[in-house]
């Protein structure tokens, strides 16, 4: 027998459900906005999304009252001021340990080898995570080590994206990774990429690195993919936009 409610119970489930994709719809446009953005139109932001105008306008209307959306004088949307305090909390709850060490313990199961976290102190750098290779033979860098800043691979990486001109560091923005053999020691070999905050503000280098004798240029070339979808997955995590890591990814799955 039916439970009398039961019509009730099929409204109250059918608007949870249209509130849900109403939800969705709303982020999706707040998605379509990108680090290089200033405002976008209502074109553009159908275009970016694929929803209807109608459904675009009726959901930019709760977005402005929760000053998530401003619409300008011309017509255009720019994201809100209240993006930017939901931003400042999650800075502010953010641990970076929390979310670097899973981030790299994951890349070093799938390596195999030690995988550091860099990050710059002035004219040197300085190990702040680390996690150890599973091979018995392993390079020794400790948690609290300091290294040279222009020599090794996330030295580069971070000097690099902290302006240092010139070769290598122009073709290390321009790829997001640094591959180096024997460059600070003989015996170490090693592939780095950066990791950003929001901003695109620089928060180190993250390194895959072991003894040459068993990582070898073929082998970091193979790690390059997994390494920059580890940064990009970090810089996420950080609150910023990780589309120039993710295309690096990709090219360098690209490469012979």
């Amino acid at each position: 027998m039916d439970s009398p409610n039961k019509p009730a119970d099929t409204e109250l489930r059918r608007r949870s459900a249209e509130g849900v994709a109403a939800l969705d719809r709303a982020i999706a446009i707040l998605d379509a906005f990108t680090a290089a953005d200033r405002s976008l139109s209502l074109a553009e932001i159908a275009a970016r999304t694929g929803l209807y105008k109608s459904t675009i306008l009726r959901l930019a209307n709760s977005l402005l009252r929760g000053q998530l959306l401003e619409r300008l004088d011309d017509g255009r949307y720019r994201v809100g001021p209240a993006a930017f305090r939901l931003g400042a909390l999650y800075q502010r709850s953010v641990v970076a340990v929390d979310i670097l060490l899973p981030i790299m313990r994951d890349l070093s199961e799938h390596s195999w080898e030690s995988v550091a976290f860099y990050v710059r102190s002035g004219d040197v750098r300085t190990c702040l995570y680390r996690v150890e290779s599973k091979h018995p033979i392993r390079y020794t860098i400790r948690e609290g080590d300091v290294l040279p800043l222009l020599v090794g691979s996330g030295g580069r990486v971070l000097a690099a994206f902290s302006g240092q001109p010139g070769e290598p560091y122009e073709t290390i923005r321009r790829t997001c990774n640094c591959l180096a053999i024997g460059d600070r020691d003989p015996e170490t070999a090693g592939v780095s990429a950066p990791v950003f905050g929001p901003g695109r503000n620089l928060l180190g280098a993250l390194t895959l690195a072991g003894p040459s004798t068993h990582v070898d240029a073929a082998f970091l070339q193979r790690m390059k993919r997994p390494l920059l979808e580890a940064a990009a997955r970090a810089t996420r995590a950080f609150g910023e936009d990780a589309s120039l890591l993710e295309q690096a990814s990709l090219a360098a799955e690209a490469l012979p």
